[in-house]
């Protein structure tokens, strides 16, 4: 085997003879009811034999991806994977890494690399389980957001389920998370009228200013669904695109304001995460509006689209270039912080795409 030598840009870190070194992991132990803390997770320290078999490579996380999905798969009941996250295993989650060492052709030392090894610093990984990123193309921390997941699921809902018409008003819940700030510029690209609603003053004045929304509302400004809809009605006359990252009841507001043939996107439900997944709100109840305006409701995930990545990529990578798409990040500091930091995305306490720098 021919395994070079790799000396870490921060750390200092040589590889060249060593035969192991020291991983953290923090591993998923107990379901969660509600929020998320330390106490439904424990970090562990091993030993990582260094040593490559045909076709592996060693790599070292640099960035994590915190995601609103990662909450969903620690329900107990069904949801989109047959079986809850299993405990006692690694969390789950998409990393932006470097290669330490290669024993596989196509992977230098040095070279950025997105993998799926979840809340590890480090990693044997085979190759195929990696995807290199060229930093020359945009920063490698949107392999993550803009130019990851979060992009494809932005772009794929809108495009392919809520087809938006120039002109026609676009209303997107959580419009300053990942997914939905671009779904607010990707919506502006085609010639819509987008309302972003958000927590907060400072967000609403983000999504006018920085995004150009048309207009934004606070939905925490509003005591129920009726009190939000009317000022929805009054700013926007009716919905003809809803693309729902909350459910809840901004979408409890939203839906009797849909205009004829309207779409509605469910993307997420995040609003019901912290709790509501185990024992969820009432409804449906709004199912006859769907009925009087032919509207259709269609549910979206990201990894139908995988195979359309490149296709994505194409389009939205030379906007992100050109500096025409906002993809702010809130980055957390320290691997120590990601339970943390994955319960802060059920408070509000972010904008854009959250990331945990190790």
């Amino acid at each position: 085997m021919n395994l070079s030598c790799f000396t870490g840009y921060e750390e200092h870190l040589t590889i060249c003879g060593m035969t192991t070194l020291t991983q953290q992991q923090w591993i998923y132990r107990r379901q969660p009811a509600g929020q998320i803390t330390a106490e439904h997770y424990q970090l562990v320290e091993q030993q990582l034999s260094t040593a490559l078999g045909d076709g592996e490579v060693l790599i070292e996380a640099r960035w994590f991806s915190v995601d609103p999905y990662m909450r969903i798969g620690q329900s107990s009941k069904p949801t989109y994977d047959t079986e809850p996250h299993p405990l006692n295993t690694v969390q789950q989650g998409a990393v932006v890494a470097q290669v330490l060492a290669s024993n596989a052709g196509g992977f230098a030392i040095g070279d950025w690399v997105q993998s799926y090894t979840g809340w590890q610093t480090h990693a044997r990984v085979h190759a195929s389980g990696l995807k290199r990123i060229d930093p020359e193309l945009a920063p490698v921390t949107t392999a993550l957001g803009v130019l990851g997941m979060p992009g494809r699921t932005a772009w794929f809902g809108l495009t392919e389920s809520g087809k938006p018409h120039a002109g026609e008003v676009v209303v997107v819940s959580g419009a300053a998370g990942a997914v939905g700030s671009l779904v607010v510029q990707f919506a502006k690209r085609h010639g819509a009228r987008v309302l972003g609603i958000a927590g907060g003053a400072a967000k609403c004045d983000w999504l006018r200013i920085v995004l150009d929304a048309d207009w934004a509302i606070d939905y925490k400004a509003y005591a129920d669904a009726d009190t939000l809809g009317a000022e929805i009605k009054r700013l926007t006359g009716g919905v003809d695109v809803y693309f729902d990252n909350v459910g809840g009841m901004v979408t409890d507001a939203i839906i009797p304001l849909i205009n004829r043939r309207a779409r509605i996107v469910i993307c997420g439900q995040i609003s019901q995460y912290s709790g509501g997944l185990e024992t969820p709100e009432l409804g449906p109840r709004l199912l006859h509006h769907m009925l009087y305006q032919r509207a259709t409701i269609q549910g979206m995930l990201a990894r139908d689209y995988l195979h359309r990545m490149d296709e994505m990529i194409h389009i939205v990578a030379p906007w992100v270039k050109a500096g025409e798409i906002v993809f702010e990040e809130t980055v957390i500091d320290g691997f120590a912080q990601l339970p943390s930091a994955l319960n802060s995305l059920f408070t509000g306490e972010h904008r854009g795409k959250l990331l945990v720098k190790a």
